[in-house]
């Protein structure tokens, strides 16, 4: 057998490189439909790393199964089964977002979203939709081995020279996608490029099995056994069961910490869609490297062993728990970043995962040997890690502990790898790697200042809730209270919540009878709304805000005892969608800022279209429009809704800040304040001067009208500046705002 040509290996790289561009663009996009599907909430993401990991894992151990039963069958080039995958990856494209719509339909009658049976079947509906795709994707693997093995029959590194190309694909994908492809194509069009590129991979494979050579081919496949390792060991002890465990174990403690950085950064990432894709992008470029060195020392014979790069993955995991601390990045309370905190806190990943992406490809380089079974088996191993990690991190770890003791709990199966290998380390080293562990462990359970820690230091009263979905953090006292949800500061005891119910049932043409408010918050709009003595029904997506009520208004327990209240916890557009019922008044709080990620789901045209179905004649929607995000966002909002309603009035706030946007379908009656003031009940009345500057009910609805604008000043010429479900204008504005792209 002849090696490869150069031509050749460069060829496989650049198709390796493409294909990992594309499993980040869909993994990428994928995440984004399944929030939009079945809610926003650490659930959704865990179970699509999952299944995403899973498919890998089931499609690299059954394609070297498949190619292991080829032995001595035929001549057809591996690289023909592999341009097949491809295909079917293409066409996966097409077929999640149809089985995401599908999905969602069937689970509308599974109950709330903080049910188990919601939980349960959601997770099952995103795995079947997503799991034949990454299945092919994980079988590209042990096939193109498969297919180096026809053309070098030596070669025992085919493993790590296709990782290298796909990691490095895979950042790129990560990166472009959130930056550049979704911004200028949207979602759809985004995937169609993935599938086209996918196609371009089987073309080039169908063209290079077209050149098979027949006897290299057979020649292959009657020995696919493992060779010989020339270029020196991980361990001492070539197949030590040790091995596995440490592909096992690895995975699990990667992915469970992306999972809990994802939540513990956001107080200094915020929550914009770059915020994620920063992550995986520091992630996946720190893996890379690890991976190019692996390479380098692979060509020189100079691998390092198992036992230090244990130390280094020990000692290094412990790093991000002592960055994330208030003495050394900024955790500040509002939405905007800080550059050098950001810049800090990815960096902290970076040595973590350099050293994991030098120690998987060679595990599983020394357990195959480039036989394409064998790899199949050892990455499979790894990534069963990889399942299980993000699900016990958002169903075990999150719900029971602060982010810190959660990566300290995760950093514990890498000291007892450590412990195991103790052995093959110098007694110098040894002493030194234990006195350098045990000082971060010391210092990461005792002496770091996590947010929880932050808070409770410089606000009063500080109360923490945990849950599934999100951390809670309600502090301070009196009127000066707050909540934050992961972090950001999401809402606190203003005015401005209670106008948002008071308006546009002031406004109502008859005598409002029912109200529906989506996103709970303090409970202030909700508690409003009761004040009219209506029906009044709230849907929140975190059960631990329900939970926090109390701890804002003195008057919750009765607010909960309410017969004409009632609670749902859902994603809002979902409880739309399974709900038949119908509403005098419907008031939209999105989460701020208004560039948060998901939020463009409560902004786009497709909601305010599912809106108008529950509203009853003369029904009003008042949609809150934060402050904050770029000037053509909120043209797009209003271009949304006013294609939505024929009949629409904005409203200043009273306190300065955002606006309040009234919207029906059929015109809203032009009322002075006196005749306002006249339709509010008595305990409306009490509840609307509850914290206002004066006692005159006139006076104080005269103040909110004066501040009315017309929205036709504030829609932009161009229409195609608005918010849909496949282009979430808000959400992607970097090439905008950079002044890349102009409209």
């Amino acid at each position: 057998m002849t090696r490869m040509s150069s031509r050749l290996r460069q060829l496989l790289f650049v198709l390796f490189f493409i294909s990992g561009f594309c499993g980040l663009l869909y993994q990428v996009v994928w995440t984004r439909m399944a929030f939009a599907s079945f809610g926003i909430i650490t659930p959704v993401l865990s179970v699509v790393l999952s299944v995403f990991m899973l498919g890998l894992g089931v499609g690299a151990w059954a394609g070297g199964k498949f190619m292991a039963s080829q032995a001595g069958k035929g001549a057809v080039s591996a690289v023909v089964f592999y341009a097949g995958a491809e295909l079917l990856i293409g066409v996966g494209a097409f077929a999640v977002p149809a089985l995401f719509d599908l999905g969602e339909r069937f689970l509308l009658s599974a109950g709330q979203t903080d049910s188990i049976a919601y939980l349960s079947l959601s997770a099952l509906v995103l795995a079947l939709s997503i799991f034949p795709w990454c299945l092919c994707m994980g079988a590209t693997f042990p096939l193109m081995m498969a297919y180096v093995r026809e053309q070098d029959h030596q070669r025992a590194d085919s493993f790590s020279y296709l990782y290298l190309a796909n990691v490095l694909g895979a950042m790129c994908g990560a990166l472009l996608t959130a930056v550049v492809l979704v911004e200028l194509l949207g979602f759809r069009h985004t995937l169609w490029v993935a599938a086209a590129s996918n196609w371009i991979i089987a073309a080039c494979g169908g063209w290079l099995g077209r050149k098979r050579n027949r006897a290299a081919v057979v020649a292959s496949r009657t020995e696919l056994r493992p060779v010989e390792i020339r270029d020196g060991s991980l361990f001492p002890k070539p197949g030590s069961g040790l091995l596995k465990w440490m592909l096992f174990g690895t995975g699990f403690v990667a992915l469970a910490m992306e999972v809990v950085w994802t939540r513990a950064f956001t107080p200094v990432l915020k929550t914009q869609v770059y915020s994620f894709a920063l992550v995986v992008f520091a992630y996946l470029g720190a893996t890379f490297t690890g991976s190019l060195l692996y390479r380098c020392h692979l060509r020189r014979k100079a691998l390092w062993r198992a036992a230090p790069l244990t130390v280094i993955l020990s000692f290094t995991a412990f790093l991000p728990i002592l960055v994330n601390d208030a003495r050394v990045v900024e955790l500040n309370w509002d939405w905007h970043w800080n550059p050098a905190s950001v810049a800090i806190l990815l960096a902290s990943i970076c040595p973590f995962c350099a050293a994991l992406g030098y120690l998987t490809p060679g595990l599983v380089d020394e357990y195959s040997a480039g036989c394409p079974k064998a790899a199949g088996r050892a990455y499979a191993i790894n990534v069963l890690g990889c399942i299980l990690g993000p699900l016990a991190a958002s169903y075990v770890l999150l719900p029971l502990l602060a982010e810190r003791h959660a990566l300290i709990v995760l950093c514990l199966p890498l000291l007892v790898f450590l412990g195991l290998l103790r052995q093959a380390l110098s007694r110098k080293l040894r002493r030194v790697a234990g006195a350098g562990i045990a000082g971060v462990l010391l210092w990461s359970v005792f002496c770091s200042v996590s947010y929880d820690d932050h808070v409770r230091a410089s606000r009063e009263n500080a109360v923490v809730r945990r849950d599934y979905a999100g951390s809670v953090i309600s502090c301070g006292v009196g009127p000066d209270k707050r909540l934050f949800l992961n972090g950001i500061g999401t809402t606190s005891l203003t005015s401005i919540t209670k106008w948002m119910a008071h308006l546009p049932l002031a406004f109502h043409k008859g005598q409002p009878a029912s109200a529906l408010v989506i996103c709970f918050g303090m409970g202030t709009s909700y508690r409003s709304a009761l004040s009219w003595d209506i029906e009044a029904t709230t849907v929140e997506l975190v059960p631990s805000v329900i939970e926090a009520f109390g701890f804002y208004h003195a008057d919750a327990e009765a607010i909960l005892r309410n017969p004409k209240g009632h609670i749902i916890i859902d994603d809002g557009r979902r409880y739309l969608a399974r709900s038949s019922e119908k509403f005098d008044v419907i008031v939209v709080d999105p989460p701020p800022p208004p560039e948060a990620v998901g939020s463009s789901l409560l902004y786009s045209g497709e909601f305010y279209e599912m809106v108008k179905h529950h509203l009853n004649p003369g029904g009003i929607l008042q949609a809150w429009l934060p402050p904050g995000g770029d000037v053509l966002s909120i043209k797009a909002v209003l271009r949304s809704i006013s294609e939505a309603f024929p009949y629409v009035r904005c409203f200043g706030s009273v306190e300065g800040w955002g606006v309040h946007i009234l919207c029906s379908m059929e015109p809203i009656e032009r009322r002075t304040a006196g005749e306002l003031a006249a339709r509010l009940p008595a305990r409306a009345t009490t509840d609307l001067l509850e914290w206002a500057p004066t006692n005159d009910l006139a006076a104080y609805l005269g103040q909110a009208l004066s501040f009315e604008m017309a929205i036709e000043n504030d829609l932009h010429p161009n229409p195609k500046i608005r918010i849909t479900d496949d282009r979430p204008y808000n959400e992607y504005f970097l090439l905008r705002r950079w002044n890349w792209i102009s409209y």
